[in-house]
């Protein structure tokens, strides 16, 4: 089997924590010019955003050079450059790091704050600040937690182990357990092990559960529970599929607190409004280091606010 070459690294340096964006351009078409093909990509509307950074000397290839306007269209060819970032509003509450040493970098992340680059989230996300903060340009994920999602991340620093770590998320190596607010169900004989099938559609907010072989499986069980009728959950994922939690929560009758999706949507959280947290918490993340073979057991030291004063939380 032919190994695929990889790619040239960017000349161009990340701003603000987030790579430039590297174009490869296919090895067959009828584009005449690099301007062509980069038009053809964003759409004839933006033909105007494409000259500017061309005439700006913007757009470079792999020694680079700026691209020139007219620079004939080479098959295979790759060309680089930063896209004007949106605006976003910071989002004021501090990454925590749990544990650094030279291969992995595992921090506490705070509600609100996205894990890695997406849609309009590029700037304030965890893994941009940690490249600034820390000065690791070569910082990457390992795996993701939902921007309303609080708790425990990881991080590699070297990309050439990066795989080593995913794997231990894609094979179900790690250990995770996660802590949530939601009303106690007191009719309920926990702890309770929800199986079934979600399904997580592009373009719609919510998962669902559908009918068929269940690819979701959650144990769920209250740590405490309270007069006012709410209770502190311990849920350990046997799997990892969108949202798994918050829908298996839903479907036993006691949706977590501040969830803006289940068990019906309302609205999207804006980006500016920090109100009522969604009370999920990854608590705990434990696995075997698969690089140098340590026995990892890391904690979260947050507390989940409407547990520890609900109407501060409410207000």
């Amino acid at each position: 089997m032919r190994r695929r070459t990889p790619p040239p690294p960017s000349p161009l340096p990340q701003r603000d924590g987030i790579d430039a964006v590297r174009v490869r351009l296919p090895g067959v078409g009828s584009w005449a010019t690099v301007r062509e093909h980069l038009v053809a990509r964003v759409g004839q509307a933006r033909a105007g955003v494409v000259d500017g950074m061309l005439a700006a000397g913007l757009v470079v290839g792999a020694d680079g050079r700026p691209v020139a306007s007219d620079a004939p269209y080479v098959p295979g060819m790759f060309v680089w450059f930063h896209r004007d970032l949106p605006a976003e509003t910071p989002v004021p509450f501090p990454l925590e790091i749990v544990h650094r040493d030279e291969h992995i970098v595992v921090v506490d992340k705070p509600h609100f704050l996205a894990t890695t680059p997406r849609g309009s989230h590029v700037t304030e996300t965890a893994l941009a600040r940690l490249r600034r903060e820390l000065g690791l340009p070569a910082l990457g994920a390992a795996h993701r937690l939902d921007r309303l999602t609080a708790g425990l991340v990881l991080f590699t620093v070297r990309p050439e182990e990066r795989g080593a770590y995913q794997a231990l998320f894609r094979d179900r190596l790690v250990r995770k357990v996660y802590e949530a607010v939601a009303p106690y169900a007191p009719s309920l004989v926990w702890p309770v092990t929800v199986r079934s099938r979600i399904l997580k559609e592009r373009g719609i907010l919510a998962a669902r559960e559908v009918p068929g072989e269940p690819n979701a499986v959650s144990r769920v069980e209250p740590v405490e529970h309270r007069p006012d009728g709410l209770a502190r959950y311990r849920l350990v994922p046997e799997t990892g599929q969108t949202h798994q939690l918050r829908v298996h929560m839903t479907t036993l009758g006691v949706p977590i607190l501040g969830d803006p999706l289940y068990p019906e949507v309302t609205a999207p959280v804006p980006p500016d409004d920090f109100r009522r947290p969604l009370q999920l918490l990854a608590r705990e993340l434990e696995f075997t280091d698969p690089v140098t073979g340590a026995e990892h057991r890391l904690h979260s030291r947050r507390t989940l606010e409407a547990w520890a004063s609900y109407d501060r939380w409410a207000q």
